[in-house]
């Protein structure tokens, strides 16, 4: 019997005993015999497990199989197979069956499914290979999405964008092919044209062309891998990158519409967004040396809508030598006030440079919100204690003698004036002395007590006056205000007070007339914040906490201001608190009042004197907080918050229930108000 006819009956043996197979993987031993000659080879739904066995013998090799190999398999040849063959064959039939010989080391093999082959060696015979592809054109990326539809399920596709290079692991024939695909996709046959402009705008341009070849896609963004227009400002020229032939189908038009440029008109209108035109105005005229516009009064308080200009010679001067007009042309720039709108009249190459020039100017601006927190605690005490006392005569015969002192109130001598006069005259010194004596008495404090009287010519009387007084105030107020960088703004929260300035009583009292200010009180914030590029704010801050006191006197219309006032430029990092100015201040004032000699009696020298102590302190300071805000989210996230802590005041809820402040605001009929906090 021939050995292929030995290898058929003993496939079809064992192939009845395949349930055999052993969990714990199986290892096929070969002695090492002589490959006598070649053979047919002709199996038939043998197990696999057997089929790798015979191979191992015939081809003196040792294979170690996973447990999960398991299946049949039908080989046939057509032909004598040497021991190369043979084992080339046996490769084949693994991969068909979705199986890899992986080497282990000394002739040893092991054969398992290959889904697990990307993470393993090189399979036997370079059958599974894992390759790096260095790309010098392709984005690693996009090569990887390329890639990963041609190999198989057990092969794996890795982009490196960092190196520039994609990891492909598959069988090896596979990676032939793909070797073969990238040599002829990864080529760069793009070219490059630069296009200088006279007319035209290289931005706008560029842009008008980037939209040409971009399609109608519903995404914009179809055709445009083909070529890459990008502008050079600079110099006014344009890039072009891409396919040659592309690349010259885009010269005819760029080199015909700069030409139509070029027969325009020399008037351009610009329709900024951000910027104010009226602000602008000057610094463009400035840049075509023409005399820069000034206006009467600005635009908010403008009714005609027209300004008024005025002409400086040294300033036509100085614009003229800074002009970046070409010699021998004339250009302006005028505002339309209609509109935020700027008007042009130049050349083309003078309106592309305005117009970059109002570009970089006319961007959305940065915000800060400015908080101030002004803190104010004083506590005053006062001691007084004082007799007073007189005794007199009306016709002059009876000596006048008395005490007085002017650092307590009342003041017996006004009293005993005005009782001395009576009401039996109603002339203009018994007036006089009756207001001096109830003024002295409104200005009297604590427990006041005293006699006088009249008897005969005999005039008397005495005071005693003792009060302790003891008031501390606390003032917390916090402005805040918010504005544009490099803008100015300010709030006010208080009252017009009205302040006499002069007056004119006339001779005899005719036609008397008083002029009066009325002056600002309140809590005032005046500031104006500039953004540094570290992110810092440059701060020139003004703030004042005024209020008013109270008459001078009791018989007085005239008033007293108490003032709290910082004005100063600090650097303010964003978000931080920091304090602009402080006062610490503690007095203490002791006065008395004595008649010489009797005051210094012990005990009754107590009569003939009288002692004020007073004491005050005061702490104040003044705190700032500034915080940029940069987009709508930080404008909201600060907004939010403050509006829901007004929503919770009570005072804003109606019996009903409903809050008046979210009635309003439901009122607004748009845009639609942001999502209430939660």
């Amino acid at each position: 019997m021939t050995k292929v006819s030995s290898l058929r009956v003993r496939a079809r043996v064992l192939a009845a005993s395949a349930a055999i197979a052993l969990a714990a993987p199986l290892v096929v031993v070969v002695p090492s015999v002589a490959w006598a000659q070649a053979q047919v080879l002709n199996v038939q739904d043998a197990d696999i497990r057997v089929f790798i066995q015979d191979v191992g013998k015939s081809t003196n090799t040792t294979f170690v199989i996973d447990p999960r190999v398991k299946g049949t398999v039908s080989v046939t040849s057509n032909g004598p197979l040497n021991r190369r063959e043979l084992f080339e064959l046996f490769l084949a039939t693994l991969r068909a069956n979705n199986l890899v010989a992986v080497p282990a080391g000394n002739g040893v093999y092991r054969v398992e499914p290959a889904e697990n082959a990307a993470r393993q060696p090189n399979a036997a015979g370079g059958q599974f290979a894992t390759e790096v592809f260095r790309l010098r054109s392709l984005d690693p990326a996009t090569a990887a999405d390329m890639l990963k539809p041609l190999v198989g399920p057990q092969g794996q596709v890795v982009a490196n964008p960092r190196g520039g290079t994609v990891v492909v692991a598959d069988y090896a024939d596979n990676i032939r092919r793909i070797r073969a695909l990238l040599s002829q996709v990864d080529q760069d046959r793009a070219s490059v044209h630069t296009v200088t402009l006279t007319n035209s705008s290289a931005r706008e341009i560029a842009q008008v062309i980037n939209d040409l070849i971009a399609g109608p896609g519903a995404d914009g963004k179809a055709g445009r891998g083909a070529v890459t227009v990008v502008p050079v400002e600079s110099s006014n020229s344009i890039l072009l990158r891409g396919d040659a032939d592309a690349v010259q189908r885009l010269l005819p038009l760029i080199t015909d519409l700069d030409r139509r440029a070029e027969s325009s008109d020399d008037i351009r209108v610009v329709f900024l967004r951000h910027a104010n035109a009226e602000q602008m105005l000057p610094v463009l005229q400035q840049l075509v040396g023409q005399a820069p516009t000034t206006t009467a009064s600005s635009s908010r308080s403008s009714t005609s809508g027209t300004s008024a200009s005025t002409t400086a010679a040294p300033a036509a001067t100085a614009a003229s030598s800074a002009s970046i007009a070409p010699a021998g042309t004339r250009a302006s720039v005028a505002r339309y006030p209609g509109a935020n709108a700027l008007i042009i009249n130049a050349p083309p190459e003078t309106q592309r440079t305005l117009a970059e020039v109002i570009r970089q100017l006319d961007i959305r601006r940065e915000q800060v919100l400015v908080e101030a927190i002004v803190v104010e605690v004083s506590d005053d005490a006062a001691k007084q204690l004082g007799v007073q006392f007189l005794l007199g005569g009306t016709n002059g015969t009876i000596p006048f003698m008395g005490t007085n002192y002017t650092n307590i109130s009342p003041s017996l001598f006004p009293l005993a004036a005005s009782a001395a006069a009576g009401n039996d005259a109603d002339t203009d010194a018994s007036k006089a002395l009756r207001d001096s004596a109830i003024s002295s008495l409104l200005g009297a404090a604590g427990v006041t007590g005293g006699v006088a009287g009249r008897s005969g010519d005999v005039l008397f009387g005495a005071i005693i006056n003792a009060v302790k007084k003891d008031s501390g105030s606390n003032l917390l107020s916090t402005p805040s205000i918010m504005t544009l960088d490099n803008e100015e703004a300010r709030i006010l929260v208080g009252q017009q007070v009205p302040i006499t300035t002069g007056e004119v009583l006339g001779d005899n009292n005719a036609n008397p007339f008083r002029t009066i200010q009325r002056q600002d009180v309140g809590v005032q914030l005046e500031v104006k914040p500039q953004i540094n590029a570290g992110g810092g704010i440059t701060l020139f801050l003004r703030q004042e906490v005024s209020a008013v006191a109270g008459p001078i006197s009791a018989g007085s219309t005239e008033l007293i201001i108490n003032k709290r006032e910082i004005e100063t430029t600090a650097l303010v990092d964003d978000g931080d608190i920091v304090v602009l100015g402080g006062l610490l201040d503690q007095n203490e004032t002791a006065s008395v009042q004595r008649v010489p000699g009797l005051g210094d009696v012990p005990g009754l020298g107590a009569l003939f004197r009288s002692k004020v102590r007073e004491r005050g302190r005061t702490n104040l300071m003044v705190f700032i907080r500034p915080r940029i805000i940069k987009t709508v989210a930080d404008a909201r996230a600060v907004s939010l918050p403050r509006l829901d802590q007004i929503r919770r005041e009570s005072q804003l809820v109606t019996p009903e229930g409903d809050n008046s402040l979210d009635a309003v605001i439901r009122s607004f009929p748009a845009p639609p108000t942001p999502a209430q906090p939660q």
